[in-house]
């Protein structure tokens, strides 16, 4: 926090010239002018080969249906009662920020999942920051719908948008994932604007019966492990036979892959629980609220309404957590260290505002003027009281 702080009130004070010092000193690249030109979008589309490009324009067709969908479930309404007009409003947030992490690996992904996202919420501004920013990024950014596309990084790029540059605008929301500065960074600006939620190293956990396939568990532990050394993976099974199938797998697996320095260190770190029940496995899962928690079960349907605290929840042998991360459509960007206890993932919720009206008519007045002013004077606040009075009187 002490380097995180340092950094936010030089940015605070400094501006671009801080911004550009930072991401000479952590990035290595020395620069001046942050925002990504037209004419550099038009290259990096050139610079991508067409089969990728496909990809993200289907990914990010499935994305916004499914964001489309989320909104259609927050409408205005509007009800008459006893002398009052009650209703309210969906606003969206004016101003987002969206964060793509470029760390160990560009993720266009995390800018489709964003970005897309804040646009079918009905944002007017979307401005996206990433490190080191890869032509896909780029290209993902734009494909989605970004306004402004930043390269700049890191802590200062939370910093920047959260006091706005002059090259940078100040936004009133900031998203998306990133590591522990990034985390902490969006903590301290917290309140100056908008966040979504402070994560932590990714999650999976996989409960598994003797239906499962090793197989496939393995690769999915795997999968969640090559994010990072602090990866949590996890799988229950009430199968000892399973527990075992999938130790070798992931030994077996885990050699042929091109990540296995990082999955590595992240697997020996990971868990293999074995219980009698599946109503153990729902208490644990219940108690971890993981990121992405996925059933491979028998009938699983008898069991999902029982799993309450998760970010995303995979049904089936087949629904593998890479397909939630790049392009069925639900959002990726999740709750990690528990806080799937209380929150959910990204969806249209974080770039909207439900704002509430009403309108009292004398009526309306007769009603609530005694109900309010009795409070009141329970509370002690007799400016309140006085408030609801005149008008009883009037």
């Amino acid at each position: 926090m002490n380097i995180v702080n340092k950094i936010i009130a030089d940015i605070e004070k400094n501006n671009d010239k801080a911004v550009s010092k930072y991401t000479l000193k952590f990035d290595k690249i020395k620069i001046k002018r942050f925002l990504v030109s037209k004419k550099e979008i038009k290259e990096a589309y050139k610079e991508i080969d067409r089969e990728t490009l496909a990809a993200l324009k289907k990914a990010a067709e499935n994305i916004r249906k499914f964001a489309k969908k989320q909104l259609e479930y927050f409408k205005n309404f509007e009800y008459k009662e006893n002398g009052m007009i009650l209703g309210q409003r969906i606003v969206p947030i004016e101003k987002i920020g969206c964060y793509i992490p470029g760390g160990n690996y560009p993720l266009p992904s995390s800018a489709l999942m964003s970005v897309i996202t804040a646009r079918v919420a009905g944002c007017k501004e979307i401005i996206v920051c990433s490190p080191k920013i890869k032509k896909v990024t780029i290209v993902a950014a734009n494909l989605a719908g970004a306004d402004k596309i930043f390269r700049i990084g890191g802590i200062q790029a939370i910093a920047a948008m959260a006091y706005g540059t002059k090259q940078i605008p100040k936004v009133d929301k900031i998203v998306g994932p990133g590591n522990i500065y990034v985390n902490l960074a969006k903590k301290e600006v917290f309140g100056k604007v908008g966040i979504d939620f402070i994560a932590g190293p990714s999650e999976v956990m996989i409960i598994a019966d003797e239906t499962a396939n090793s197989v496939f568990i393995a690769a999915d532990m795997l999968a969640q492990a090559e994010h990072d050394v602090n990866a949590i993976t996890i799988l229950i099974t009430t199968s000892k036979s399973i527990a075992k199938k999938t130790k070798i797998e992931l030994k077996n697996q885990l050699l042929m892959l091109k990540t296995k320095e990082i999955a590595g260190k992240a697997i020996k770190n990971g868990k293999i629980i074995v219980v009698k029940t599946i109503e153990k496995a729902i208490k644990i899962a219940n108690e971890k609220a993981p990121e992405h928690l996925e059933l491979q079960i028998k009938n699983p349907e008898k069991y999902i309404k029982r799993f309450c605290n998760y970010g995303s929840l995979f049904i089936g042998n087949y629904s593998a957590e890479v397909f939630g991360d790049y392009c069925s459509g639900p959002n990726h960007i999740l709750p990690t260290g528990k806080a799937a206890r209380y929150s959910g993932g990204l969806s249209v919720r974080d770039f909207i505002k439900i704002n509430t009206y009403q309108r009292i008519t004398r009526k309306g007045i007769r009603k609530l003027a005694p109900i309010a002013s009795k409070l009141a004077e329970i509370e002690g606040l007799y400016a309140h009281k006085n408030a609801s009075d005149i008008r009883k009187q009037a």
